[in-house]
Formats: structure tokens, sequence, C-alpha cells
């Protein structure tokens, strides 16, 4: 397979370094311009405009007065979806939430700083989020447990999923499914650049909130930058990306074999195998042919647009450290540590959304319900920002309380610190003044 993108990383000048960590969105401007029609159509026109984006954009037959999904329609929907599929929802919801309910914050903390003085952190929900689920290039329940269990946990009371209609005019029926047995009622029929603006603005149907989270397309990733001043965007979660480290414990089939997982999102996904084994390089361009041979025709048209262009394909570094440098570098939203001890390099790397350690955790299991989050930043992001978690949908509030005896020694120095910045009024709340109200000398 010589039309996958090979590299060999230590022959390449910094200019053919830095274009590898390149991802598809990294230039929104065609996106940025071309949302804010969309955006401003949905804040003038509300559901009209939404019904018609839904025909032009996701050729979907919405009726009027149809863009909420009702009852019966949940109720349809374990109708449609096959046992099977429905326990797989359930074994994965119960692990995601176990998981966010291990990782969410006790209600408030209050400790004594000093005698008499007391801080701490309360967390309340954010009262109202939306989460955006993809559907352009399949159907995502699993993005439907990962973000509505975290947000049933956090105690969000007012909870509700954005997502592209089918062409009928219906919603997929899995993501119902996961939808009700996560706990989420409300769920809209619409996507892209309209949904954001949908849940920023509100329109008839669509209620408004304050925070959206979940993956999307460049549409959605541009109209969340287009809209921060209005509806807190969440995480910056975009199209899939995903580092494979092999090292010459395994075989390059496997490497190969978890290569596809994300690369098969669709063209604008980014995947890399990366290695120091020529070894593991020639065994999986040997597997690539046989590992498409088992998949759909369009996925193997996605994984191949990814991995010979110019978001995908093979690295060969010269070493371990080198490749863990590069993934350091890379920042990945997704990476496997293929290896028999995947524990050797964890310490090292530091710059990675999700870990997935050894030759039984491929990206399908950590998507589809170990428990730890799949929606995770992208695009280098993983530098700054972690996976979405309990934490994304509750708000934390300092709690202070001074009692009478521990004040005249904070006032002191409060009132010292307020002289020197000259802020007289700090000075002022602190100073005899405040003594006469509370009925000191």
């Amino acid at each position: 397979m010589s039309d996958v993108s090979f590299h060999d990383y230590s022959t390449l000048d910094a200019s053919g370094k830095a274009a590898l960590i390149r991802r598809s969105e990294a230039d929104l401007s065609f996106f940025l311009e071309k949302a804010q029609p969309i955006i401003d159509a949905v804040k003038t026109e509300g559901d009209a405009a939404l019904i018609r984006f839904a025909r032009e954009f996701d050729k979907s037959d919405v009726k009027p007065g149809a863009l909420k999904v009702t009852e019966a329609e949940f109720d349809a929907a374990f109708g449609v979806v096959e046992k099977d599929v429905i326990e797989a929802i359930e074994f994965g919801i119960t692990n995601i939430r176990h998981f966010h309910e291990e990782q969410k914050p006790e209600a408030m903390w209050l400790k004594e700083m000093r005698p008499g003085a007391f801080a701490g952190d309360r967390y309340t929900p954010i009262r109202s989020v939306a989460l955006y689920i993809p559907r352009g290039k399949g159907a995502f329940p699993s993005v439907t447990m990962m973000t509505a269990v975290p947000a049933v946990v956090a105690g969000v009371p007012d909870i509700a999923i954005v997502t592209p209609p089918t062409p009928d005019g219906s919603v997929d029926a899995a993501t119902l499914v996961a939808a009700r047995l996560a706990g989420v009622s409300t769920v809209y029929k619409c996507g892209g650049a309209q949904a954001v603006a949908a849940v920023a603005y509100g329109t008839e149907t669509v209620k408004p909130a304050i925070k959206i989270v979940g993956p999307g397309s460049p549409w959605v990733v541009a109209a969340k930058r287009l809209l921060s001043g209005i509806i807190d965007p969440g995480l910056p979660a975009g199209p899939s990306e995903a580092l494979i480290f092999a090292d010459d414990t395994v075989h390059g089939g496997l490497a190969a074999l978890d290569l596809l997982i994300e690369a098969e999102h669709g063209p604008d996904s980014s995947a890399y195998l990366v290695t120091h084994s020529r070894r593991v390089v020639e065994e999986a361009l040997a597997a690539l042919p046989e590992h498409w041979g088992r998949m759909t025709e369009q996925r193997v048209e996605f994984s191949k647009a990814v991995l010979t262009g110019k978001y995908g394909g093979i690295i060969l570094t010269s070493s371990a450290d080198e490749s863990i440098d590069f993934i350091n570098d890379y920042a990945p939203e997704h990476l496997e540590i293929l290896s028999t001890d995947p524990f050797a390099y964890l310490g090292r790397i530091t710059e990675a959304a999700e870990v997935l350690m050894g030759p039984h955790t491929p990206v399908s299991i950590g998507n589809f319900g170990l428990g730890p989050n799949c929606v995770l930043p992208t695009s280098r992001n993983a530098r700054s920002w972690g996976p979405l978690s309990v934490h994304d949908f509750v708000k934390r509030s300092s709690i202070g309380y001074v009692t009478a005896s521990a004040y005249p020694e904070f006032a002191k120095h409060a009132s010292t610190l307020a002289r020197y910045e000259g802020f007289s009024s700090h000075e002022q709340a602190v100073s005899s003044v405040r003594d006469q109200y509370l009925g000191g000398k």
C-alpha cells in the first residue's frame, strides 16, 4: 500500500514536522463566513429557519411543529432497535454512570484556614445544557451516552439534545433509546450551525441553554466560536483524531487494525500510526488491504482518504523517545499505547486527552462504554483541556466565613494591602467604621 502517507520523522525539517500536527479544522475561515448567515437566520426566523435548513442541509422532511421528539417517537424507538443493541447501550450506560458518579465532587467542603476563619468550595449544577449529537457520517448513540450520563449525574435540571434529523424527519432510533435510558427526555431535530444557534438564542420550539457540549463538524465548531459570547461552547471537540503508538512487542497488523478506528469517521479525521519499529510499519502496510476488505464501502472510502492524505498515515521514528516527543507535541484526542508493557511509557506521556493502554484496550472499547468519557478535546487542545466530565456540568462557588474572633487579624492585613494598592473603600470596609456598625469600640 505505497499510497498510504509515510513519513520518516528523523529526516523531516521543522516545517515538515509542523505539518504533521495540523488538523482539518486548523483553518475555519470558510466555515466562519458561511455559518454566520445561518446563525442570523435562526435568530431572526426561529423554527422556520430550522425547518428550511433541515431540508437544505440534511435532506430531511421535518414538518412544522415536529421539531421536538414526542413520547410516541421515544416509545417507537424501543420497538425498532434490536435487543442486543439495547443491551450494549445499557451495559455502556452502567459503566459510564459508575465512572462519573465516582468523579462527582462533594457538594461542598469547608475547612478552617485559621482559628475562626473558614473557606471552601460549593458545587451546583448548571441550570440548562444542550448536548450536540452528530449524525452526518453515522449514528452516535455512544455520544448520547457520553454526554447525557454526566449531565444527569451532575444534576442539571434542564437537559436537551440537538441532533440532525434523518431524511424521513425522525431521529436515529438508538440515539433516542440511549437518551431515555440515560435520563434525558428532550430531543430537538436540528443539527449543524443552525442547532448551535437555536440553543443559543432559542426559537418557538427550542429552549435556549446556558452551555452546549458535544463533538461536531467544522460547521458546529465555527458556530460555537461565533456564538461564544451568547452560549458557553464547552470543550473544543471537532473531527475525530487518534495516534496509535506501537513498539516492537506487538504485530503491525494489530496497529493497522486500530489505526482505522478513528480514520473511518470521515475524511476530515486525523489518524497516525507512530512507531520506531520498521517491522511494525511493514506489517501494518501489508495488513491494511485485508482490514479494508472486511469494512463497508463508505468507511473504506473515509479511512483511505485520511491515511493517504495530509492528516494521517504512518510515522516511523528513530526511537521510542522520539515517538513520545511527537505524541506530546501532537497532543492527540485519542492515544493507544500498543505494547505488552504500556506502563513503561505512560509516565512520559503528558499531552493526550485519552490514553488507552495495551493490546486489549482499543479505542472501540473506550468509545462504547469502558467508563471514561470519549468526548475529548481535539486539535491540540489536550494541552490545556481534559475529557468531558461531571465537572463540565457544574459550576464552583467559593465559600468564606470569618467569625468575630478571627476578624481582627484578617482586617489588619487586608487594610495594609488595600492601602498599598490605593483602594480606599477596601481599606474603609475593614476599618474602625466597620467596628462601629458591629457594635465595637
